[in-house]
Formats: C-alpha cells, structure tokens, sequence
C-alpha cells in the first residue's frame, strides 16, 4: 500500500513540475512585457527599467523560470511591496497583496463549496442509483432514470438564478448567500451554503445516479453474486455484502476525474452567487490580466486536484486490492 502511494505521489509531483514549466512559458515567455502590467498606465522607462532589474525579467526565460523556483522553495526579497516568503508566487498587480496569502484566504470558501457539494451528489446520486437498481423496471426505476437524463442536461448558469428567483427572492425561504467561517458560526456556514451546494450537486448528482443504477446491475450479473444467491442468501445480504462494494469502484474511478470538473463548476457557481472563492480570483485575475495571481491560481488549483486524485487512488486501492499489485 506505502509503495502504491509513494509511485502516485511521485508521479503527481512530475506532472505539477511539467505544468509548472507549461504555465510559466505561457505567462511570461509571451511577446507582451509583463512588466507593463505591473508598471501601470503612469509608467517612465526608468520604473520599466527598474522592474526589469528587480523582478529579473532582464534575464534569459531559463533563468528567470529557475528564480521561480526558487521562490516557491526559499522565497524572494527582491520585491517592492517587501520579502515575499516561500512559497512565493509574487505580489498581485491589481491589489500588490502577496498571491500566496490572497489564495488561503480564499481557499476555505472553496473547500467549503466543493465539499459540501461532493458529500450531497453522492448520497443522492448513489442513494437514488441503488434504488433504482434495486427495483429495476418497476415505476421508481424509470422516474429516477428520467429524472436524471432531464436534470443532467440543465447548466449551472440557468439553475443559479433560477434558485435565487424561486427560493430567495419569491418563496423568501433562505437569504441570499454567502459565506462564514464554520470556526465561527457553524450553523451560518451551512445555510449560507446550502443552496450553492445544491446548484452545484444537481448535475453531478443526476450523473451519479444512471451510474450506480448501471454499475449495480452490472455487478449483479457477476458469478459470485449468482452464486451468493444459489448459496441461499437473502436478496438484501447479496445487494448490500457483495454487489454494492463491487459497483463502488468504477465510481470513485469516475469520482477522480470529476474532481477537475467539480473545481470548473465552482468558478461559475461562486461568480453566479457572488462568493469570493477561488473561483471568483481566477476570473478577475483574467480581467485584470494580473498574472502572478493568475498563475497561482492554475498551479495551486492544479496541485489541490493532484491531492485529491491521490486520496481517490487510495480509497481506490483500499476497496481493491488488486489495484495495489498492478
């Protein structure tokens, strides 16, 4: 299990290191001077003159990519706004506060909002999956399967003000979101979310369900089910014992691919309600052409992804063991 985990750790380390590279020479190997951005409309060329010398964009892309390495590890004290401590990403153009600090400000709001919506797609997407499953053909079964295609098809840029509209605005059953801290009011943090949550879960929610629906039935095919029956065990043992742990593991497969997905959702998700999240930077660091906090945003929400691809890897390996021997 330690050798299975460190080769995926190893391997995610790769790749944030490649995505590195990608991101770096996309940002600051273009044509366009970064330094204009950082300069401001009011720029002299001594002040160009004098960030090209500080940032050490007169230097070599290769050298100025290893500085940004070095950065993240050690830090850098080359900086107007003041030492920038590891790991350091720079200082934002639009608001000259420290990239690294801006996104764990941001980052519960994010966590908060993509857990909370992870944790209710899957109760009720395998919930609503194993029912119909379990009554296969029966009138259950074909509504959830419906349900499902019809709700799967739906956008969260239509659902987002259409729950604002029906449940804020007409029916005046929640206030409008927004978010608090869950250290220092659990019960706001839960209802200042709960409608974001539910937005963000619905799609992801009626996938879930033809998918366990799909992948229980397709387990219930399986030898050792048919002969956990012939062996004269109830239905429900067989279902639940056997079955059931079997379906689970192309849906965590699936589970750590949405992951990416469920990151992409938020961003529409936290500007349509307002929340100041992660994704919310990431769209403003666009409009504002801020690129050390563009930067940081894709690197950091790149490694939070990896992490979790991890963790799925692992529960992966935990349901089967098989995975551990390949």
């Amino acid at each position: 299990m330690l050798r299975f985990l460190f080769r995926r750790i190893l391997g995610s380390l790769v790749i944030l290191v490649l995505l590195t590279v990608v991101a770096f020479l996309l940002f600051f190997g273009m044509p366009r001077d970064p330094a204009l951005l950082m300069c401001g409309k009011t720029c002299t060329p001594d002040a160009l003159a004098n960030i090209h010398q500080t940032l050490g964009l007169d230097k070599s892309i290769p050298e100025q990519f290893w500085i940004f390495l070095q950065g993240l590890v050690m830090g850098r004290d080359n900086f107007p706004q003041g030492p920038c401590p590891a790991p350091c990403f720079g200082y934002s153009y639009h608001t000259n506060e420290a990239v690294w600090s801006t996104l764990i400000d941001r980052l519960p709001l994010t966590l908060s909002l993509a857990f909370g919506a992870t944790v209710l797609f899957l109760l009720v997407g395998l919930g609503t999956g194993l029912l119909a499953a379990w009554k296969r053909g029966t009138l259950i079964d074909k509504s959830f399967t419906a349900g499902s295609m019809v709700i799967s098809s739906m956008q969260i840029y239509f659902l987002g003000p259409l729950a604002l509209a029906l449940l804020v605005y007409q029916a005046h059953l929640f206030d409008e979101p927004k978010y608090t801290s869950i250290t220092d009011n659990p019960a706001a943090w839960f209802t200042g979310l709960l409608i974001p949550w539910a937005v963000l879960s619905t799609i992801f929610a009626a996938q879930y369900t033809r998918m366990a629906r799909s992948a229980m039935i397709e387990q219930l095919q399986e030898e050792h089910v048919r002969t956990a029956r012939a062996k004269g065990m109830s239905g429900r043992y067989v279902f639940f014992r056997y079955a059931w742990r079997g379906s689970l593991i192309p849906i965590i497969t699936i589970l750590g691919i949405d992951l990416s997905s469920l990151l992409g959702g938020a961003i529409i998700t936290e500007y349509t309600f307002g929340l100041p999240g992660l994704g919310r930077l990431a769209v403003d660091s666009v409009q504002f052409s801020d690129l050390p906090l563009l930067l940081g945003v894709m690197l950091f929400s790149a490694a939070v992804i990896l992490l979790c691809n991890i963790i799925v890897d692992a529960c992966y390996a935990l349901i089967d063991p098989r995975v551990r021997l390949s």
